[in-house]
């Protein structure tokens, strides 16, 4: 284990995150808002952390799988821990394992909220919450690439540790370029967004806000009402769009941009999650319609919205889909579970994962059934490599065991029912936010005990960044020497 270097990327994200919170600072300072000891404290203990490991420069600089894992696991929780303190020394959140579990959401892109009046936030606070969306969404480790000069060396490890889906590869030959032009795309697609919500007479403020927690697949709204608040069809659809686009994965954004237009509308995922959100989308809307006084235009308004939010994991909402019908909830649950693409700001085990499980099952059916036939799954065109199957099949076994436990160890409290403690499991581990019943999208996680509350805070972190980080980091044989 390469202690040294570990401690020294830790140390710069530490570093680069006191950077962050410099933004909210002056929000504050914009709105007059007597909140600056709520981020200064923050900075300096960032500072006071992660300097000193940035001065401490390591004579090698290799980074491998483990290091990758545990740089990613103890990174997130650590600005997580600290990043949680504007929430308590403002007193939005008073009590610190709340804050956690709020800062938590916020960077893992859940959205699921202990506030119950948000609009009575400072600006600065609001800020900061929808902020750590965006930088959660694309991922704390991919921006620090993208920032840091000669940051090459094993930073593939960094990015697989940290990125969604079951296989992660460079765009360009560089990880520093790689970073930069998925942040470049990310960022100018946030910009169209502000832009667009702008022109349709939202409020710059909420606007720049709300398209962060949009572009992090996050669903942190700054209305009671969420995106309801706002009753603006013009606004809803420039919103549902946008957790589309931001819930596909971003190298068919760089295959478009680089020409090969043809290549990207052929990705097999891209394929599937579309057809899965537009078919789920009719059938939402063809199941809600009596609810409508059978009007199907306002009927496929709030199916797409709220399809486009369960399936990218955003957890905005424009309607109360706990009062929907059994069907319609039942395709909620599955687009929650699946979730978004790989390789993108969404969450859920993937459609991709959901596509390989799928072949490399008909793949070993047909195998017993003829021994002797050579049977060869493909996803994307190419042989789906064994070790890609093996590790899908384990994410699939730890992901559901995960929600098990989570619903066991929520079982303890004696706020929720077992419905009720289900759908949080699922919806933390799947990073999306609002569910059903006790936790539904009028409802928040206010009730659960602390106990309960830290326990959805390990889950939401397991399920964004992929379980296994989580696991190594816990793992006693991560920490041998050999």
């Amino acid at each position: 284990m390469n202690y040294r270097i570990i401690l020294n990327i830790i140390g710069k994200i530490l570093v680069i995150f006191a950077a962050l919170l410099i933004l909210p600072l002056i929000v504050g300072l914009i709105y007059h808002e007597d909140t600056y000891l709520s981020f200064i404290i923050p900075i300096a203990c960032f500072l006071v952390l992660g300097l000193p490991f940035v001065l401490w420069k390591p004579k090698d600089k290799s980074i491998y799988a483990r290091e990758g894992f545990v740089i990613v696991a103890l990174s997130w929780v650590i600005i997580s821990l600290i990043g949680s303190l504007p929430f308590v020394i403002s007193k939005s959140i008073p009590n610190y394992i709340d804050a956690v579990f709020e800062t938590v959401s916020g960077f893992t892109t859940t959205g699921a909220s202990i506030l119950g009046d948000v609009e009575s936030l400072p600006r600065s606070i609001l800020f900061w919450r929808s902020f750590s969306h965006w930088v959660g969404g694309m991922g704390v480790l991919v921006f620090v690439l993208a920032v840091l000069p000669n940051s090459d060396t094993g930073a593939i490890h960094l990015l697989r540790s940290e990125s969604p889906g079951p296989t992660v590869d460079k765009l360009v030959s560089k990880m520093r370029f790689t970073a930069r032009i998925l942040y470049g795309i990310y960022l100018v697609l946030t910009a169209v967004e502000v832009i667009l919500l702008v022109c349709g007479g939202m409020p710059f403020f909420d606007s720049l806000l709300n398209s962060f927690s949009t572009a992090g697949t996050g669903g942190f709204a700054i209305k009671n009402a969420s995106i309801a608040g706002y009753n603006s069809v013009y606004s809803e659809m420039v919103i549902a769009v946008f957790m589309f686009i931001f819930s596909i994965n971003f190298n068919v954004y760089y295959l478009i941009l680089t020409g090969h237009i043809l290549k990207a509308l052929k990705s097999e995922e891209f394929i599937t999650y579309f057809c899965m959100v537009v078919a789920s989308t009719f059938v939402v809307a063809v199941n809600i319609l009596p609810l409508y006084e059978n009007s199907f235009g306002d009927a496929m308004r709030y199916s797409f919205f709220q399809v486009a939010s369960i399936s990218s994991t955003t957890g905005f909402v424009t309607a109360d889909f706990d009062q929907w019908p059994a069907l319609s909830k039942c395709v909620l649950i599955f687009l929650m579970t699946i979730g978004a693409s790989a390789g993108s700001t969404g969450g859920g085990i993937k459609a991709s994962r959901l596509v390989i499980m799928i072949k490399s099952t008909i793949a070993d059916t047909k195998q017993m059934i003829h021994p002797r036939a050579v049977v060869t799954p493909r996803f994307e065109w190419e042989p789906i490599d064994k070790k890609v199957v093996t590790n899908t099949r384990v994410f699939f076994i730890c992901w559901f065991a995960l929600v098990g436990l989570g619903t066991i160890l929520l079982s303890l409290d004696s706020f929720g029912n077992l419905l009720s403690n289900l759908i949080a499991s699922l919806t933390c581990i799947s990073n999306t936010g609002p569910g059903l019943d006790l936790v539904g999208p009028t409802c928040n996680f206010s009730g659960y005990s602390y106990f309960s509350k830290i326990v959805l805070s390990v889950l939401m972190l397991a399920g964004r960044l992929e379980i296994f980080p989580i696991l190594v980091l816990f793992a006693p044989s991560t920490w041998k020497k050999h």
